[in-house]
C-alpha cells in the first residue's frame, strides 16, 4: 500500500499541500482529480520522490521513500511526469529500454529484451519499434512513454497527468490500457486526471483535493455527487448515470 502520514509540502513559506494523511490501497486505478494549484502533482512526485516533503513520511510497498536505496526504489515504484523532455533522439525501443535501467544497470538482458517487448505490444506500438519519438503524433509519443514505465516493471505506476494532448478517442483508449494494465498485471497505478467523468469511469479509488487538502476520499459512487463536486470544483455539477456511470455535467447553456 501508499502510505501517508502528515505530509506538507511549502513553497516560499507558503503552504501548498497538507498535512496529508492517506492510505491508498494496492492493486487497481486510483484517481487524483482537483482544480489546477490542488497539490495532485506534487503529492504524485513526493510518493514518487522526484519532490522531497517537508514535513511528514511516505511508505510505498513497505518502502520509506526517503530512506530506501534509489534502486531498491526504482524496482517498487515507476513514475511519469507530466513533462517529459529527453534532449537525444530516441527510438520508441531505445525510450522504453531506459525502463530496464534499474534491473539492468544498462546491460540488458533476455529478460529485459522480454519485457521490452511486452510494454511495446501492450501499448499497441509494435512496428513502432525503430521510430524516432519525434515523429510521432501526440497519441503515440504518449503510449510510448507509459510503455517505458510499465517495462519498469514496479507494483506501483504513478502517472501525472497521462491524457495530456490527447484527444477523445485516444484518451479513452489510453484509459482502457491502464485499466488492462491493473487488472490483467496487477498493478498499483495511481495517476492525475482533469476529466472526473474519465476517473468515474475507470477507477477503482478517487482521491479529491482542493487547496492542497484532501477533500474526500472513495469510490466513484462516494466522491461523484452534485456535493463533493461542488466542493471540491467550487462551481455547479450536476450528476446522472448513464451506463452504468455516474457522469458529472459542470456546463450550462442558458
Amino acid at each position: 500500500m501508499i502510505q501517508l502520514t502528515s505530509v506538507g509540502k511549502d513553497y516560499a513559506g507558503k503552504r501548498v499541500l497538507g498535512p496529508i494523511d492517506l492510505t491508498i490501497e494496492p492493486g487497481g486505478i486510483t484517481a487524483l482529480i482537483g482544480p489546477n494549484g490542488a497539490g495532485k502533482s506534487t503529492m504524485l512526485t513526493i510518493i514518487g520522490r522526484l519532490l522531497g516533503a517537508d514535513a511528514g513520511t511516505v511508505t510505498v510497498g513497505g518502502l520509506d521513500v526517503t530512506q530506501a536505496k534509489p534502486k531498491e526504489l526504482a524496482k517498487v515504484v515507476s513514475i511519469l511526469r507530466q513533462e517529459n523532455h529527453f534532449m537525444a533522439r530516441l527510438t520508441v525501443r531505445q525510450l522504453v529500454t531506459f525502463g530496464r535501467f534499474p534491473h539492468s544497470a544498462g546491460r540488458t538482458t533476455e529478460a529485459d529484451r522480454r519485457a521490452i517487448h511486452a510494454a511495446i505490444a501492450f501499448l499497441d506500438l509494435a512496428g513502432m519499434e525503430d521510430r524516432f519519438i519525434d515523429e510521432l503524433s501526440g497519441g503515440q509519443r504518449q503510449r510510448a512513454f507509459v510503455a517505458m514505465v510499465l517495462a519498469q516493471d514496479t507494483d506501483y505506476v504513478l502517472l501525472d497527468e497521462p491524457l495530456t494532448g490527447l484527444d477523445m478517442r485516444h484518451a479513452a483508449g489510453m484509459m482502457r490500457q491502464l485499466r488492462a494494465a491493473a487488472d490483467a498485471l496487477g498493478k498499483t497505478i495511481v495517476l492525475v486526471v482533469h476529466d472526473v467523468n474519465f476517473a468515474s469511469a475507470y477507477a477503482d479509488r478517487i482521491i479529491a483535493l482542493a487547496d492542497g487538502e484532501l477533500v474526500a476520499s472513495g469510490t466513484p459512487d462516494e466522491i461523484m455527487t452534485p456535493e463533493v463536486l461542488e466542493r471540491v470544483f467550487g462551481t455547479e455539477v450536476e450528476v446522472i448515470e448513464h451506463a452504468g456511470n455516474k457522469v458529472a455535467i459542470y456546463y450550462r447553456v442558458d
